[in-house]
C-alpha cells in the first residue's frame, strides 16, 4: 500500500500512556486517496518510536464497508529499500508489480514484496470484496541488502495452537513451534493471534528482539498494560517471554525483530540514507525512470500515483538510539 498522504509526515503521533517496561502508542487516522477513500490507523512511524526491529511502518484498517468507502484502489506507485507486507483479516486484494508478479491476497495468506533498488506496484480490492480489514507493514532493508532484486513471496500460513486458549498464524519468522518460510533480510517475527475469553498466555520469545502488539479487536493486556483498539504496545529487548491476557477475547498482531541501528530517511514511499537520495528517487519516479518500471496487468483506469511535493526544508533522518523504555 502507498502512503497517500498529500503532505507526508516524517515522525508523527502521540503516546497513549507509558506503563512499566511497555510503551503504548495511540494510532492517528490517515485518509488514503479521495473523499470516498478508506482511512487507516497508523502507529509507526511515531515521534516516540521509529522502529520495532526493522518494522518501520504499521497501518491498520477496517473493517470497512467497501460499498461505502470504495475499498482499496491504489494505482501504481514506487518503493525503494524496503519490503512491504500485506496481511488481511477480511476481503481480497489483487497485487501487480513491475517485477512481473501477480497475486490475489486472501485472509491467512501473506504477501511480502521486496522493492530493493526500486519497484512499482498496484493494490486493488477485488470486485467480490464486501468488507476490507487488515494491516499493511513495511520493513526497512539494511544497507547491505537495500539493492536486492525485485521479488514477491506468498505464503498461506496454517493455523496453529500456540497455547491454552490461543491460536494463530505465524506469517514471518517463528513462534511457539510454528514457523514461516518467508525470507527477510533481518530476523523478524509477525503473527496473527487470537486469544479466547479468559486467556492467560506466557509465550517464550527471542530475548534479542524488540516486540510490539497491535490490538485489532477485543481486549488485551501486555505485561499488565491495557490496550485500546488500534494501539501498539512496544517492549525493548531483554525479555525471554511475553505475558498477554484477555478477559473477553481478542485478535492481535505480534511483531518482533532485532534492533535496527542504521540511520535512514523515510518519506512518502521511499527509504534512503539522506535527503538528496530521496529527492533523486522522487525525481526518477516523476520522470518515469526504469528504476521503478511499469506495472503490467494493472487495469484500474487511473494514472499512476504522482509523488507529493518535497517539504521546504531538508528531510530529517531517523535512527534507533538505544532502548526507548526505562523503568
Amino acid at each position: 500500500m502507498s502512503n497517500e498522504e498529500r503532505d507526508p509526515q516524517e515522525v508523527v503521533g502521540e503516546p497513549m500512556h507509558d506503563a512499566k517496561d511497555v510503551l503504548v502508542l495511540a494510532p492517528r487516522e490517515v485518509p488514503l486517496g479521495g473523499p470516498r477513500a478508506m482511512t487507516v490507523r497508523r502507529t509507526l512511524p511515531h515521534r516516540d518510536r521509529s522502529f520495532v526491529g526493522a518494522w518501520c511502518f504499521v497501518d491498520h484498517y477496517g473493517p470497512d464497508d467497501v460499498a461505502a468507502t470504495g475499498g482499496m484502489h491504489v494505482p501504481p506507485h514506487p518503493h525503494t529499500a524496503l519490503q512491504t507486507v500485506t496481511w488481511l483479516f477480511e476481503g481480497q486484494v489483487e497485487h501487480h508489480d513491475s517485477g512481473g508478479y501477480h497475486a490475489i491476497v486472501r485472509p491467512g495468506e501473506v504477501n511480502l514484496m521486496t522493492a530493493g533498488q526500486g519497484i512499482a506496484h498496484s493494490e486493488v480490492s477485488t470486485d467480490d470484496t464486501q468488507r476490507l480489514h487488515g494491516v499493511q507493514l513495511w520493513v526497512v532493508l539494511p544497507e547491505a541488502d537495500r539493492d536486492l532484486p525485485r521479488r514477491l513471496q506468498h505464503f498461506a500460513a496454517p493455523e496453529s495452537a500456540l497455547g491454552a486458549g490461543v491460536h494463530g498464524r505465524v506469517f514471518v519468522g517463528s513462534l511457539a513451534g510454528a514457523e514461516s518460510p518467508i525470507e527477510t533480510a533481518t530476523p523478524l517475527l509477525a503473527a496473527e493471534i487470537r486469544l479466547e475469553p479468559g486467556a492467560d498466555w506466557q509465550v517464550e520469545v527471542d530475548p534479542g528482539f524488540e516486540h510490539a502488539v497491535l490490538l485489532d479487536d477485543g481486549d488485551v493486556t501486555l505485561e499488565g498494560a491495557a490496550l485500546e483498539s488500534g494501539a501498539l504496545a512496544v517492549t525493548d529487548p531483554g525479555r525471554a517471554s511475553l505475558h498477554l491476557t484477555s478477559e473477553q477475547g481478542a485478535r492481535i498482531v505480534l511483531l518482533g525483530g532485532e534492533p535496527y541501528d542504521e540511520e535512514i530517511v523515510m518519506w512518502w514511499n521511499f527509504i534512503g540514507r539522506n535527503h538528496d537520495e530521496v529527492a533523486a528517487y522522487r525525481a526518477e519516479w516523476e520522470a518515469g525512470s526504469d528504476r521503478f518500471g511499469d506495472v503490467p496487468g494493472y487495469d484500474g483506469g487511473r494514472d499512476r500515483l504522482p509523488a507529493p511535493a518535497l517539504p521546504n526544508g531538508p528531510l530529517r533522518s531517523r535512527r534507533r538510539e538505544g532502548p526507548t523504555l526505562v523503568e
